[in-house]
């Protein structure tokens, strides 16, 4: 059993902005929709059976209580906004299970996921796709990979070690050092990314720091670490079979023709006939 995991919220960005250079700024309504449904859909009819997707239902978690500069919903166009809801609904009416996160991220999902999949000893593989950097951390050996779609790489453990110089379970360490823009938390001033492979690689993780290593610094070191530490017990699934694709649900062929993709439903359900 291969277990494929999909950051919906960075497909809808993805999609959302590369449509953007053949509209002319010119918004479909379910444009980005559209395109993530695509793409999980091609997932299928590539014969992938079990596939979770992780969204953020809302841009704020709980990490925006621990730090005031944390990532929100602030700045995202409301053209992109607007589809974040509709896709979670249209992929649940194309039968995909789905995780619409609100306290956590979907990043926390997703790791969670990974983490309950990679315990199930019938599961011979699972596959992250995502290019985010937060999501090296739940990289396994060759059995939890990363997967980039748009870079087109496959990631296991000693690749993410040649990337960002630590083990995966270095990472969140790693960003807690360099910091990450992306999440707004800075990092530690003065620590770049060769400095903070090296510092890991001689004392461990950051509480296995020598005392006059980070000085006043170690306090937000640990606080920035915790940011960047993903959940895995997030309230998703008992058991993997949950995530096994069983065709789209009746109520996909109404929202095919409100998005303007009838060969969506068509394609849908060839995909899981021949599966």
């Amino acid at each position: 059993m291969v277990v494929d995991l999909v950051d919906g919220t960075y497909e809808l960005f993805r999609h959302f902005y590369g449509l953007r250079r053949f509209t002319k700024g010119k918004d479909r309504p379910f444009g980005a929709v559209v395109g993530v449904l695509n793409g999980v859909l091609e997932m299928f009819e590539h014969q992938v059976t079990h596939v979770g997707v992780a969204t953020d239902h809302v841009i704020e978690s709980f990490r925006n209580d621990l730090w005031p500069g944390y990532k929100t919903g602030a700045g995202i166009e409301p053209a992109l906004l607007a589809q974040f809801h509709p896709l979670e609904e249209a992929l649940a009416a194309m039968g995909v299970v789905v995780w619409p996160m609100v306290e956590l991220e979907a990043d926390d999902a997703l790791a969670t996921a990974a983490h309950l999949a990679d315990a199930d000893k019938r599961v011979e593989l699972v596959r992250i796709w995502t290019p985010d950097k937060d999501l090296a951390q739940c990289v396994r050996g060759e059995r939890v990979l990363q997967v980039d779609r748009k870079g087109k790489q496959v990631r296991g453990a000693e690749d993410i070690r040649k990337k960002f110089g630590v083990a995966p379970q270095q990472i969140p360490d790693y960003l807690a050092l360099v910091g990450d823009a992306a999440d707004g938390y800075p990092g530690i001033q003065g620590i770049g990314a060769v400095g903070a492979a090296r510092l890991l690689n001689a004392h461990g993780s950051i509480e296995r720091f020598p005392p006059g290593v980070l000085g006043e610094h170690r306090e937000a070191a640990l606080l920035f670490k915790r940011l960047a530490t993903l959940r895995t017990d997030a309230k998703l699934f008992r058991k993997v079979d949950a995530l096994q694709w069983k065709g789209p649900t009746p109520a996909f062929a109404a929202w095919a023709e409100r998005m303007g993709a009838p060969k969506l439903l068509e394609r849908s359900r060839k995909a899981f006939a021949k599966a």
